[in-house]
């Protein structure tokens, strides 16, 4: 049975309120607003404004959402994501995407010279491996046998 507020079961949004509760986030300290969505959805979309802006005033922490066309799910997720940011700055740990954000800074990365110069030097001594594994060629083998 769907809720009134949200276009979720009541049991989730029961979950959403008790973790709103747990993290002190009231409904007064939020700014909601409606903008109009991008990408793809059709009319719905570029009629309609069903993407989510969440604003908590405590803590500054912005939230934009549009994971639905429906606007009731849009504001139940951002709600979520709120919820989320809002502990992880509490507990100080980084959500899993910022942590793949900076995986993938390091490896774009630039080297740094000495440990780009060891990288090769490592890549050379494995070609010079490689090379004494090969069979000799024909004209190896006659040229040792003369």
């Amino acid at each position: 049975m769907p809720s009134p507020k949200y276009a979720t079961s009541q049991k989730k949004e029961q979950e959403l309120l008790k973790r709103m509760l747990e993290l002190d986030i009231q409904e007064k300290d939020i700014i909601e607003r409606f903008i109009h969505s991008q990408g793809p959805g059709g009319q719905n979309v570029n009629k309609l404004a069903t993407c989510v802006y969440l604003k908590h005033i405590p803590t500054a922490i912005e939230v934009k959402c549009q994971k639905t066309r429906s606007q009731s799910l849009n504001r139940f997720f951002a709600r979520r994501l709120l919820t989320e940011k809002i502990a992880g700055l509490i507990t100080n740990e980084k959500s899993e995407k910022q942590k793949k954000i900076e995986k993938i800074r390091r490896q774009k990365k630039k080297r740094s010279k000495r440990s780009k110069e060891k990288m090769l030097k490592d890549k050379h001594k494995n070609s010079e491996k490689k090379e004494t594994r090969k069979p000799p060629s024909p004209e190896q083998a006659e040229f040792d046998q003369a």
